[in-house]
């Protein structure tokens, strides 16, 4: 027997972190790409921090919801919330896709049929309609849904005086299971209030009722609660119809459908506990199928969702400015990305990884934003490797709330950059500069000059 080739020994080590809740090491996963750009080449050309919204991603999550609906009913229309990200560039993906506008304000309004919205396609929802506000929404042919008595009695007044019919949905609040309720908004199902003001539009001349719109809350988590709203509508589409001869055109279930992210104190992770589009799907149409009202009346399903059509698709970019030490011992990062520009780092948990991988070591850490005020906290504690200095970071799934309630505090909102179908960077809106921040000031003549 020959003598055995010797090979050298190789230390690898071994870097299992602190165990999570089950037992399992910590991984980090970077991002280095987005749609095959470089998150670095991205920083180098449009600076840091920077917001990049992929338009692939956009239109592919929206195909699959509606996929998810129009699967199993027939009349399905989506609406595109402006609310949740009102960037021209971003409405006209989703309009391109098919969806409708669905607004809050004449803020909105405008900035729909500015897009190229027909009027009879927007959407108008919201507690603040002034008379100026719904004089055009009428005059347009927008869908108007009443939030309250107060704004019913307005528009009674203003259609004749236009001489048009205004079409009307009702705003109802119901009790579904989801507690806190939102009753603070539309008419109240249990209490007889609905139907109250449903019996006073139908009598109503130059008013048409062509729908009923429920908003159960936001980031609901159970499928069922969609179900028992459905089930409350339908009922009473077909009180309507016995009591009136009246078909109704439409029933909008809102909004609220959760996304990927992490709420602050769930115990597992969104990723792992957030319902498909295809739960939504099958508890809202099963139960609209399965319903009272004559087969031939069925009608149209209108749906509103924001946040899980378009958290997927957003991206923040940031970078190291520094590594600290707290006075009880442990690690804190300080990155240029404040709560001004996420906003939604309030109530998530968002999850934040290096651009790349220098080492694999973590360690807890607290990352706090450039803003000089101790709320700046972008996670208050998650295993994170040591960076240095000028390291770039990404936050994933923030598309949704915080290019529309971001706010200018300290330093310069940042730009936004879209990449299309093929790979291909746009700015879809500029940064910030003093230029454009001292704009809309004005200066009393006595104030012009100072002596220091």
């Amino acid at each position: 027997m020959g003598k055995l080739k010797f090979e050298r020994p190789v230390i690898t080590r071994i870097n299992a972190g602190v165990p999570d809740k089950f037992g399992m090491g910590t991984a980090i996963q970077p991002i280095g790409y987005i749609d095959d750009v470089a998150v670095e080449d991205l920083l180098a050309d449009y600076g840091s921090p920077l917001f990049v919204i992929s338009e692939r991603t956009i239109r592919e999550v929206y195909q699959e919801a509606l996929s998810a609906f129009k699967t199993r009913y027939p009349k399905v229309q989506f609406a595109w919330s402006y609310k949740t990200n009102y960037l021209n560039a971003v409405c006209k993906v989703y309009h391109q896709e098919g969806s409708w506008a669905e607004v809050v304000s004449g803020f909105e309004f405008e900035k729909a049929l500015a897009n190229g919205v027909p009027g009879g396609k927007i959407i108008f929802n919201g507690p603040d309609k002034t008379e100026a506000d719904l004089r055009k929404a009428i005059e347009h042919g927008a869908l108007i849904h009443i939030d309250h008595f107060d704004e019913l009695y307005e528009i009674m007044r203003l259609a004749p005086e236009l001489g048009q019919t205004a079409k009307v949905a009702v705003r109802i609040n119901m009790d579904t299971g989801i507690y806190p309720r939102w009753d603070r908004f539309g008419f109240n199902y249990e209490n007889g209030e609905a139907w109250a003001a449903i019996n006073k539009i139908m009598p109503a001349p130059n008013l048409e009722l062509v729908g009923l719109h429920t908003h159960i809350g936001t980031y609901i988590m159970t499928p069922n609660a969609y179900a028992i709203a459905t089930e409350k509508l339908a009922a009473l589409v077909v009180r309507i119809e016995r009591k009136y001869k009246h078909p109704i055109k439409y029933l909008d279930l809102g909004g609220g459908f959760a996304s990927k992210n992490t709420l602050k104190g769930a115990y597992l992770p969104g990723s792992d506990t957030c319902p498909s589009f295809d739960d939504y799907a099958e508890a809202v149409t099963e139960t609209l199928i399965n319903s009272d009202i004559q087969y031939e009346q069925m009608p149209a399903l209108f749906l509103e969702t924001g946040r899980a059509l378009i958290d997927e698709a957003g991206y923040l970019l940031g970078t190291v400015l520094a590594n600290k030490r707290l006075a009880d011992g442990r690690r804190s990062l300080v990155i240029d990305i404040g709560v001004n520009n996420l906003f939604t780092s309030f109530w998530y948990n968002h999850h934040i990884v290096p651009a790349r991988m220098n080492q694999r070591d973590t360690e807890d850490t607290t990352i706090y934003g450039p803003l000089c005020m101790n709320i700046d906290v972008i996670r208050e504690a998650v295993m994170f490797p040591v960076l240095e200095k000028g390291d770039p970071v990404v936050i994933k799934r923030v598309g949704a709330y915080n290019m529309t309630q971001w706010l200018q505090f300290i330093t310069y909102r940042p730009k936004v950059v879209l990449i299309d179908m093929n790979g291909q960077p746009h700015i879809i809106r500029e940064n910030e500069t003093l230029e454009t921040m001292n704009a809309l000031d004005r200066m009393p003549g006595h104030l012009n000059d100072i002596q220091l």
